[in-house]
């Protein structure tokens, strides 16, 4: 069997725009509790002055426009994904169909996530599941860095060579060396001096003789 398809979770209209004009500054980010019942920051805060037109992000109808737990709300619902906005005084009654960018009232100072400043929050829900607006606007342009200049590579220098050591020669018995044997006493030079000595003499005597 195949696996399903992955379906996402909130597919991003093509006509979402933001709510604030000219764009706004983002204050604070879409920060979700890692449990529904824990505290969090299920929207996103963007800077505004009181006064200040909001704008529908997506086309859809105005579900509900009134105060809620002290501050005046606008739900705009498209399918299954409702966009909010808050604090709101609502410029148009429940049931109005609104266009993408339509003025839908007009940004209030009073109960501001920003007090003393002045923003707007702006939230996504699906069912009651609380998802970042931000993924419903169009992907922004990928800025792309320049390329960093390539790093020579390091050439490490080779170890020279090592020569084999030359295992000492160990030699046979045979081989090894001998002590000098001592002067055999038969083979003495001293007898055959003397006896030649003598014969000298023997000599030199004869031919002396010989001459007298």
């Amino acid at each position: 069997m195949s696996p399903l398809p992955l379906i996402p979770l909130v597919p991003p209209p093509p006509d979402a725009a933001w709510p604030l004009d000219p764009r706004p500054r983002i204050v604070r980010a879409f920060t979700p509790p890692p449990k529904p019942w824990l505290p969090g920051h299920r929207g996103i805060d963007l800077a505004g002055t009181p006064g200040q037109p909001v704008l529908s992000a997506t086309p859809g109808t105005i579900t509900f426009a009134g105060p809620v737990a002290g501050r005046s709300v606008v739900v705009v619902t498209q399918g299954p994904h409702r966009t909010t906005y808050e604090p709101v005084i609502p410029s148009l009654p429940t049931g109005t169909t609104v266009q993408q960018s339509q003025p839908i009232g007009h940004l209030s100072a009073a109960a501001s996530h920003c007090a003393p400043a002045t923003c707007l929050h702006w939230g996504l829900l699906e069912g009651k599941t609380y998802l970042n607006p931000l993924d419903l606007l169009p992907a922004q342009p990928v800025r792309l860095l320049p390329t960093p200049p390539a790093q020579p590579a390091r050439v490490f220098p080779t170890p020279p060579a090592q020569l084999p050591t030359q295992a000492p020669t160990t030699l046979s018995p045979a081989h090894a060396e001998q002590p000098a044997s001592p002067p055999d006493a038969h083979h003495s030079p001293l007898p055959t001096v003397i006896v030649t000595l003598s014969a000298l003499a023997t000599l030199g005597a004869t031919i002396l003789i010989r001459n007298h």
